[in-house]
């Protein structure tokens, strides 16, 4: 264990009983998730989020439905590394009306339709199921058939990050779970996982209130340690600095240690596609990601605004054991991030 956060180990309600402000017994993380995320009665500042995202080799697809009071958001996005060719839809719904996230996050099913994009998300005991069908810009359409496993025992990082009584976020961070499907983009069927090559579901769940400027950082990574040990690496920054509280660890074959400590991240925000660093104070945890490939969005309507460089490609490194040592990875598929917003 790197930390001394509490660790939360039953069912707690992530707000006080009217929904206002933050339940102090819900500052914590866990392995998996045990906050319910009951945030009524204060509208305007609340964010619900979840965000699916699949990586295999030659095909990255992310899928997120979201509701930040004001207006809801549903997209699938794809991207072809290595020719760099990308696309999907993206629907914005006026004060979020028919995009529902529940209180108990990954239960259940979402499902959201329109003529131009349809997404299910579909979470069981030991698996999630995600389908998709959507027509691009251009005319030309796509869909998406893929199941993320949760193997028994697989953990994830659940953590409360409380700027105060009244901002404060509960995420659910998820790494390194096996997938397997298909996507069809421009006429291609593209296989992901099994005799495909490896494929990893990475999941944020997000349920809070936040500050209205914010910046963050958000890495992960998933593959096999020179041991031969499955790993997930999940890291995190800016956003959670100075709060106590963290979003960073290494899952181990499937146990996750938790890094409680702000780790230091170096990279060149206007030379996106250079080495991004990630490093604790001891260097048990030191990774570079080497990235092939940048997705940059700039959304700027006056008082809303969000930009992002989003970075895929291999991390190459080591990774705390949790026992007083690290374990070698080379050439773990993942990405970096850098997002700014005013929301």
């Amino acid at each position: 264990m790197t930390t001394t956060e509490h660790e939360i180990l039953d069912p707690v309600d992530l707000c006080v009983e009217d929904g206002a402000s933050l339940n102090p017994s819900a500052k914590g993380w866990s392995r998996r998730i045990l906050h319910r995320a009951n945030l009524a009665g204060k509208w305007g500042r609340t964010k619900r989020w979840d965000y699916w995202a699949i990586q295999a080799e030659h095909i990255i697809v992310a899928i997120t439905v979201a509701d930040i009071d004001y207006a809801g958001l549903v997209t699938l996005d794809w991207i072809e590394p290595d020719t760099h060719r990308s696309g999907g839809r993206s629907i914005t719904i006026p004060l979020g009306s028919g995009v529902d996230l529940p209180d108990d996050p990954a239960t259940g099913r979402l499902d959201f339709n329109s003529r131009n994009l349809g997404v299910s998300i579909v979470y069981g005991d030991n698996s999630t199921e995600l389908i998709a069908h959507w027509t691009e810009k251009h005319g030309g359409s796509g869909s998406l058939s893929v199941t993320v496993a949760e193997p028994e025992g697989h953990d994830s990082l659940n953590v409360v990050i409380p700027w105060s009584p009244t901002q404060f976020q509960f995420t659910s961070k998820h790494q390194a779970r096996p997938a397997i499907g298909s996507v069809i983009v421009e006429g291609r069927t593209i296989e992901v996982g099994g005799s495909a090559g490896e494929a990893w579901g990475i999941l944020d769940i997000g349920r809070g209130r936040w500050p209205y400027q914010t910046t963050w950082n958000w890495g992960g990574g998933s593959g096999y340690a020179a041991t031969g040990q499955l790993v997930g690496l999940q890291v995190g920054g800016k956003w959670t600095d100075g709060t106590g509280f963290t979003e960073n660890g290494v899952i181990i074959s499937g146990r996750l240690v938790k890094i409680g400590e702000d780790l230091q991240w170096t990279y060149d925000w206007d030379n996106p596609l250079d080495p991004w660093r990630v490093q604790n104070a001891d260097r048990t945890l030191d990774v570079t990601l080497a990235p092939v490939h940048d997705r940059h969005t700039r959304l700027n309507f006056g008082v809303l605004m969000n930009e992002v460089h989003q970075v895929f490609g291999r991390w190459s490194g080591r990774l705390p054991n949790g026992a007083g040592s690290s374990i070698a990875v080379n050439d773990l598929l993942g990405f970096a991030e850098e997002a700014r917003s005013r929301w």
